[in-house]
């Protein structure tokens, strides 16, 4: 490798460094203070950085958080592409409500998930980035519950598959807000209600329940 190459290598290292560091002090701010309140000099001073040096980054809000959200978009494409190996299911939709729960920072936060959401009625183009990251989540969610049973899916007819890919985005969504509003809520209560879910939800009407 010629130093030029070492030197370019270098720098983009830097730069994804920096870009993180920027997200993850957006990401706490948000959280914190909503959107609005959530300035870039508060970003800045959070992140530990020169404002100026932000906008080398991201010009506005809007960027970040697009950023952010195709972050998460990564994040959940590699663990729907997991659920292929998972051996429960039902768990691991449990385990992501605790994580939620908890405010895990690997995880989309709840209460940013809703102010994403807000925001995307008043920006078209937070909007736009918001159905896009949905249906690449849900073109990969209706590949796995769509794949055989050899190669870990679920063996449901592909149109069918399309529709339980919404209705799982559907319930994962309201396990975040649950997650929120009612974090106390019994874990037996809550494993009744996936568990009720998850069996219908991989049933087949022209072959019956599938096994998780």
């Amino acid at each position: 490798m010629s130093q030029r190459t070492e030197g370019a290598a270098r720098r983009s290292e830097r730069a994804q460094a920096q870009s993180e560091r920027i997200l993850r002090a957006a990401q706490k701010c948000f959280i914190e203070h909503g959107f609005h309140a959530a300035g870039m000099a508060l970003v800045a001073k959070t992140a530990g950085m020169n404002p100026s040096l932000i906008y080398r980054y991201f010009p506005g809000k809007s960027a970040i958080i697009l950023a952010i959200v195709e972050r998460q978009l990564v994040h959940a494409r590699a663990s729907i592409r997991a659920l292929h190996d998972a051996s429960d299911f039902k768990e691991s939709m449990i385990e992501a409500f605790c994580l939620w729960r908890d405010a895990d920072p690997d995880m989309m936060n709840a209460a940013l998930f809703l102010e994403m959401s807000a925001e995307a009625s008043r920006d078209p183009v937070i909007a736009a980035g918001l159905r896009a990251s949905d249906q690449a989540i849900r073109d990969e969610l209706a590949a796995w519950l769509s794949a055989s049973a050899a190669d870990g899916g679920k063996g449901l007819p592909p149109e069918l598959a399309r529709i339980r890919a919404i209705t799982l985005q559907t319930f994962m969504e309201g396990l975040a807000i649950r997650s929120l509003r009612e974090p106390d809520i019994p874990l037996a209560e809550l494993s009744a209600t996936v568990t009720d879910f998850v069996d219908r939800l991989f049933s087949n009407p022209g072959l019956g329940s599938v096994t998780q």
